[in-house]
């Protein structure tokens, strides 16, 4: 599964571009795929009309992009190396160590949070307080819960395949990213909590 994500991220990524950039820049390379190029150009319209009045915030140049770009899918990657690492922690014998569930689950939370900003994946507030809070539950069932809005986060089509975007699965892909944003940061005040 992550080695198919991390091949069709760049994807993802390049298909994003036209979020991110501001005015007309490069044409597209692969003139030929007019699906894709009306997609680019949709997400581009879609950008500008959200964001109208606020140009401040995009990327200025083609090295800002692509500096965005590579964090973004840096993060990508960390996030299912630490999902991988909490899966190892759970099946294991031994004991939760409280310290790398607080670290782990601080840095899934920094770094889901950048690309959530990065891809403009955000909800209003009033959805946000919409997504479950999470129950008072053991720790350990709230790392399975983090695993598995993780791999619903990556494995949406609108993300595993940017080229297969949808209201819907967009709209799916923004809930599973704020829910493990925030569940990352209970997690962690749990973990800290019984680190001591």
């Amino acid at each position: 599964m992550s080695k198919y994500l991390l091949s069709a991220l760049p994807l993802f990524l390049l298909s994003a571009l036209p979020v991110f950039a501001q005015g007309g820049g490069p044409p597209p390379v692969n003139k030929v795929n007019a699906e894709r190029m009306r997609q680019q150009e949709m997400s581009r319209r879609e950008y500008d009309l959200r964001n109208f009045g606020n140009e401040s915030s995009a990327p200025k140049d083609k090295r800002q992009v692509e500096a965005l770009m590579a964090q973004t899918e840096e993060d990508f990657n960390r996030i299912l190396s630490l999902h991988n690492e909490i899966a190892r922690a759970l099946t294991s014998k031994d004991d939760l160590n409280y310290q790398f569930v607080s670290d782990a689950t601080a840095e899934i939370n920094k770094r889901a949070s950048r690309v959530q900003h990065s891809l403009a994946l955000g909800l209003s507030d009033e959805e946000a307080r919409e997504i479950e809070k999470s129950k008072d539950e053991p720790i350990k069932d709230s790392l399975i819960k983090l695993c598995n809005q993780i791999r619903s986060f990556v494995t949406n089509p609108s993300i595993e395949n940017p080229n297969t975007i949808n209201v819907e699965q967009m709209k799916k892909a923004r809930r599973d990213l704020e829910s493990l944003i925030q569940l990352s940061a209970n997690i962690k005040k749990d973990a800290d909590k019984l680190r001591h």
